[in-house]
């Protein structure tokens, strides 16, 4: 799907495009200044040229000719493009089901139509013909997720699932202090720690492709209400399979037109898929902060890229800027949940009244995590470990002593980590010192590697039969 960005300007001077529902809207909803996001403007014209396409099929009942409908995809194809942007004024905050802007777009693509065709064309009877807003805007919101999640999203995300498993591996041999309860806990390997984040990051991937059937499901031919009342039978069919050939999706007529129209259960799944993807990235962007906090008072175990300077009052002070970015935009994403989350339970009998909210919310999410996964992936690229502080960190963790309970048992361990404690000594050494091990042994038994992979090293892939 072509998804430029490159608005090409109308000349200030040429009348509007858009008819007197597209100015009744903009009179009736100054409220956030907001239009609809373009990734659904898109989608709907997508949708409009291949209506158009598919209705010619049924001329006889629907009055679109190959010309027409080949003028209407025209007009639809340069809002594809970038074109006349500025002809969809209407605010994302209007009308439940999104009629404002279903009858905007029919409005600027008719008048398009017409000046190519020269003869009228109908912004209802020929652009809108066989639909209706409560297919058409619920059908392009799934359209524009799903452009937004197969193109953008889920690649980032799995780049930065790479990036994380390089790094797992560039520090493998990395020994740090374990931290629970963000107190000492016994030692573990920095590799280990970015292991664990990159199966989690693939793991959410993972969760978004198995909503992409379910959203794919396109509700268009359900008309009004889901009865398909004015719709010919086979549109939703030939309709669709033209929409599919458009933007590369997988794309399906929903199995049951009241069950989608209705209620929109598929995007409030989805939406909770992207929260997920928010609270394992905070969870990732807020332990890469902490490690790099620094550097000489904080833990200080990673060095951060320096990418710009952190303060106006402190001479060379730097700030993980971007894991700041990453945790407002989770923060962001969560809010956005939570409203669509409610807009979900919105669906009065035939129709859910949320639409343009739900579309609002959901492309926010799909492009601030998708902007903020590669932001993030670019740091995680640089990232270095200060291996003298992780191996510091995990020889003073008195928490080693656990590996003591099978030695001397867990009340006599216990008494050398308070001693330890107080006296500011190693647990080595008060092990040693009050001789409960000879130095060999408690070299042997403490040692931080050894306390971080007590079972050795993770296993490898099994080697093939050609091996």
């Amino acid at each position: 799907m072509n998804r430029s960005d490159q608005a090409q300007p109308t000349d200030p001077h040429t009348p509007p495009l858009y008819g007197s529902n597209t100015e009744l809207a903009v009179r009736n909803f100054p409220i956030s200044g907001q239009p609809m996001p373009r990734a659904v403007l898109v989608a709907l014209a997508h949708i409009k040229a291949a209506a158009a396409v598919a209705n010619t099929d049924f001329e006889e009942t629907t009055g679109v000719t190959a010309p027409m409908a080949a003028a209407i995809a025209s007009a639809a194809d340069e809002i594809v493009a970038g074109r006349w942007r500025d002809q969809f004024p209407v605010d994302v905050f209007q009308t439940g089901s999104g009629t404002s802007t279903n009858m905007n777009v029919n409005e600027v693509i008719a008048t398009l139509a017409e000046q190519r065709l020269g003869s009228p064309v109908h912004p209802n009877d020929h652009v809108n013909a066989s639909q209706s807003s409560n297919d058409t805007i619920p059908s392009a919101i799934r359209i524009a997720a799903l452009t937004l999640l197969v193109d953008d999203l889920i690649p980032a995300v799995r780049s930065l699932e790479r990036a994380l498993l390089d790094a797992a591996e560039r520090f493998d041999s990395v020994v740090k202090a374990g931290r629970t309860h963000l107190m000492d806990a016994t030692p573990v390997m920095l590799g280990d720690e970015f292991g664990g984040y990159g199966f989690a990051v693939g793991e959410a991937a993972d969760r978004l492709l198995s909503t992409l059937p379910r959203v794919g499901g396109l509700p268009l031919g359900g008309t009004a209400t889901g009865t398909g009342l004015n719709a010919p039978p086979g549109y939703a069919e030939r309709t669709v399979a033209l929409l599919a050939d458009r933007t590369g999706l997988e794309l399906t007529v929903a199995a049951n037109h009241f069950a989608v129209q209705g209620a929109h259960d598929s995007l409030v799944e989805l939406s909770a898929q992207l929260r997920n993807v928010a609270v394992t990235l905070f969870k990732i962007a807020n332990d890469v902060r902490w490690l790099g906090s620094g550097p000489r008072t904080g833990l200080a175990e990673l060095i951060l890229p320096e990418l710009q300077p952190g303060s106006s009052i402190m001479p060379g002070k730097t700030n993980p800027v971007i894991c700041e970015v990453v945790l407002q935009v989770c923060a962001q994403v969560l809010g956005n949940d939570t409203a669509i989350a409610f807009a979900g339970t919105q669906g009065n009998l035939e129709l859910n009244v949320f639409l343009p909210l739900m579309a609002r919310n959901l492309v926010d999410s799909l492009t601030l995590l998708t902007s903020s996964v590669t932001s993030f992936t670019a740091l995680c690229a640089g990232l270095e470990a200060d291996e003298q502080q992780c191996r510091a960190h995990a020889e003073a963790t008195l928490a080693g002593a656990a590996r003591l309970n099978l030695e001397v048992g867990y009340d006599r361990a216990a008494e050398v980590v308070k001693t330890a404690h107080r006296t500011g000594r190693t647990v080595l050494e008060v092990v040693v010192e009050d001789g409960l091990l000879d130095e060999q042994r408690a070299r042997q038994v403490l040692d931080p590697v050894m306390l971080a992979r007590p079972n050795g090293p993770a296993p490898s892939d099994p080697p093939s039969d050609d091996d």
